[in-house]
């Protein structure tokens, strides 16, 4: 999942949260048990966002606690998921987390990421990148940082050219518009130096 998306970055309690979820599902199957929770929690998250009204339910505090747990069993029993996610939804609910189950879902990706040696990088165009490219990019970060890039490409018809990456939590901007903007600031400072010289060498000219 792309970490500039979420609400707000995870805190301790988040992460004792998806910590204890990742080692239970760790226990259960290993390394494809704990992918596949990581893939599910990260579609939970897009439904939350793409239907307001789900997104509501986890994210109020005047619906009642019972109303929450019997809401989720409706809506998500029948193995629409898994039984694991079911309980960890209901355990949220009971301690009054469901509000934050998208920072905890984010720190179990984290966790995951770091488990395997890999690392989330959103990269941003003003037009869709070739197969190619993208792949040539994340030969190159993969090369740099030594881990295993996971690349989520998107397009911002803001940006003049160039490329923005957000590396995790690190932002990686070459685009056009920032190295113009660097380029007008470092003009109007070599200028004021410039202007500066000229003023000083002529009041030492007069003295």
């Amino acid at each position: 999942m792309a970490v500039g998306q979420i609400k707000s970055p995870p805190d301790a309690v988040d992460r004792v949260y998806a910590q204890s979820l990742f080692e239970l599902i760790e226990a259960d199957g290993g390394r494809d048990s704990l992918e596949a929770m990581s893939g599910e929690l990260d579609e939970l998250v897009e439904l939350t966002r793409q239907f307001p009204e789900l997104g509501g339910l986890f994210d109020s505090q005047i619906i009642a606690m019972e109303k929450k747990e019997a809401a989720i069993k409706s809506i998500f029993g029948g193995a629409r998921i898994s039984e694991s996610l079911q309980r960890f939804l209901l355990v949220l609910n009971r301690k009054d987390r469901l509000n934050r189950f998208d920072q905890i879902a984010t720190a179990f990706e984290e966790m995951v990421q770091d488990q395997f040696g890999r690392v989330e990088v959103d990269v941003y165009t003003r037009h869709q990148l070739p197969a190619d490219q993208l792949e040539a990019i994340r030969g190159r970060l993969q090369e740099t940082l030594g881990r295993e890039p996971i690349m989520h490409a998107y397009t911002d018809e803001s940006m003049v050219g160039g490329v923005r990456m957000q590396v995790g939590d690190q932002l990686i901007d070459a685009s056009v518009h920032t190295q113009l903007r660097k380029m007008r600031k470092r003009l109007m400072e070599d200028g004021s130096a410039a202007l500066r010289t000229k003023f000083d060498s002529a009041i030492e000219d007069n003295d």
